[in-house]
């Protein structure tokens, strides 16, 4: 069943084209995430769905309705736009704020009646709003804010909801929280719901569908999976990147991969090779140093919001990552080998180890099969930092029998460097 339909829009501001033949369908308990880089007619579109801006070319329908031929309290009824978060003109109660949603249902002057209270106080228990009921909205936080101009939205009983970036300006917690009410309200109150993001992880993680827009058309439009991938994004947003499915979400994660600008400025003689196995925040120390004595760098395998990888990326250098809080699957720990073979020399940092890392520790011991020189930084020493049940300390012993060279400190592995 279709709740909201496009068919070729296009629409302008005066006598600019800013999306041209977009096509697309709106279904109940299904959430569209319509991404692009600035300018690509996103907010536009929304506008030309919500009925603010009329098309010049095309038809928007509702339920097999023409929008633009609807009573615009009708349309209200049926469609909801829930914009970016913004600072109120009016310091209205939070009551009020959703209690505004039923106007569409109120004729003339007529006063809430006692069914429209059981649905502002529906709308805004599932918001998880109530408890801010008598509060003014500006002694609101930006999430609990948001949250309540949701609760409006439902409080008008849409079977459309349109939302123009609703994590804009919201910490990662938030984030979560609204886009995790918003999926359960959409499965809850069959809704159909189309919402612009900036933010690929976030999209194909809540989303059922992706529309993916270019100089205001439809480069991609379809599920998640067949949307995000490495081509569709560089065409769209001239960036490479890394599309990997998490182990846990089993959601898709786009990871960027650091372009040089301008490699002329980075050159540097060719130097030996140097692979560091870190990650828990033990590599940056390193990396810095390394990089500055000439050294060419690749590390591995590091968590993707791991702080390891935060500043690794800006060193324009190879690098193995794993999707966040997630064990080294075995394409990562294949990755990290073909990183030592190349690697002259192999660092491994003072980690604390987990069932989830051991296969860096693996990774050390096939560098020293393959004839690799292995420097290990034992400081703290293994046993405060193995969380293994001792499997982690008795390859470390394994390490040192091998030949691997064991170093009291990151000052003690620079010095060694030095003077290679």
């Amino acid at each position: 069943m279709k709740k909201l339909e496009a068919k070729d829009l296009s629409s302008s501001y005066k006598d600019e084209i800013i999306i041209r033949d977009v096509s697309l369908i709106l279904k109940p308990k299904e959430i569209l995430g319509i991404l692009g880089p600035n300018g690509s007619g996103k907010t536009t579109l929304l506008r030309t769905l919500s009925r603010v801006l009329k098309p010049k070319k095309g038809v928007v329908l509702i339920d097999g309705k023409d929008l633009y031929k609807i009573n615009p309290k009708d349309v209200a009824k049926k469609l909801a736009v829930l914009p970016q978060i913004q600072n109120p003109l009016f310091n209205f109660k939070t009551y009020e704020v959703v209690l505004m949603g039923r106007n569409p249902h109120l004729k003339g002057l007529q006063f809430e009646g006692e069914r429209d209270l059981k649905v502002v106080r529906e709308a805004m228990e599932a918001t998880n709003t109530w408890h801010l009921a008598e509060r003014n909205l500006n002694e609101l936080s930006g999430g609990e804010m948001q949250r309540v101009f949701l609760a409006r939205a439902l409080a008008q009983e849409p079977e459309v909801l349109l939302l123009d970036e609703p994590t804009a300006h919201l910490d990662i917690s938030y984030q979560i929280e609204i886009m995790e009410l918003i999926k359960r309200l959409c499965r809850e109150k069959s809704l159909a719901v189309a919402t612009v993001f900036h933010d690929f992880n976030l999209a194909s993680r809540y989303c059922d569908n992706i529309l993916l827009m270019k100089d205001g058309k439809i480069q991609s439009f379809g599920k998640v999976e067949q949307v995000l991938n490495p081509k569709n994004i560089k065409e769209v947003f001239k960036v490479d990147v890394l599309v990997k499915k998490h182990p846990f979400t089993n959601s898709l994660y786009v990871v960027p991969i650091k372009v040089k600008v301008d490699q002329r400025a980075n050159q540097r003689e060719v130097g030996k090779r140097v692979h560091i196995i870190c990650g828990a925040s033990t590599g940056s120390k390193l990396i810095g140093e390394l990089k500055d004595l000439g050294f060419e760098l690749s590390a591995g395998v590091i968590n993707l919001l791991d702080s390891d990888y935060e500043f690794a990326k800006d060193y324009n250098m190879d690098l193995v990552i794993e999707a966040p809080f997630s064990p080294i699957t075995d394409s990562s720990y294949k990755t990290n080998l073909n990183f030592i073979e190349k690697a002259d020399f192999v660092v491994m940092t003072s980690i604390p180890f987990g069932k989830g890392n051991l296969l860096n520790l693996d990774s050390a011991l096939e560098a020293l099969k393959m004839g690799k020189k292995l420097l290990v930084i034992d400081n703290p020493p293994i046993e405060e930092r193995d969380f293994t049940g001792g499997e982690a300390k008795r390859k470390y012993y394994e390490l040192k029998a091998r030949g691997a060279l064991f170093l009291k400190s990151y000052e003690e592995c620079l010095e060694w460097f030095k003077n290679t």
